[in-house]
């Protein structure tokens, strides 16, 4: 794969994606009750995080991940569709992942479904826009 030929804005775009559903995925809205609980956290412990060092690195694996997910969506053929379709199965391994290590902390299911799931959505999306934005 020729590393040249990809679209660095799309892969920017596609991180930020996953970037912004977290603060959805996590936020009061949707999981954060479930969350903090399933993982043991109060939200006292949460707000005393570092939040450079958590945000920053979240960013950059989310480049990463938008990066290699953008290796495989690249070729000729694509679109959002096929993108999704990589970022599904890319999905499926980064939640088989998660379960697994969470298996061996005893974590419930509930986490490993809110967490897991977070990371097969925000995949998919990314996958759609790689492949949309090729």
């Amino acid at each position: 794969m020729n590393p040249h030929s990809l679209n660095y804005l799309a892969i920017v775009i596609a991180a930020l994606s996953g970037f912004a559903l977290g603060g959805l995925w996590y936020s009061p809205v949707l999981f954060a009750n479930a969350w903090l609980k399933g993982a043991g956290l109060s939200n006292e412990e949460v707000q005393k995080g570092n939040k450079a060092k958590i945000f920053g690195s979240t960013f950059v694996h989310f480049l990463i991940m938008a990066f290699i997910l953008a290796m495989f969506v690249n070729h000729n053929n694509a679109d959002a569709s096929w993108g999704a379709g990589v970022g599904f199965h890319a999905g499926l391994l980064t939640f088989s992942a998660i379960a697994i290590h969470s298996l061996f902390e005893l974590k419930s299911w509930q986490l490993i479904l809110i967490n897991g799931s977070y990371s097969l959505i925000s995949m998919i999306i990314m996958g759609a826009i790689l492949g949309a934005w090729r």
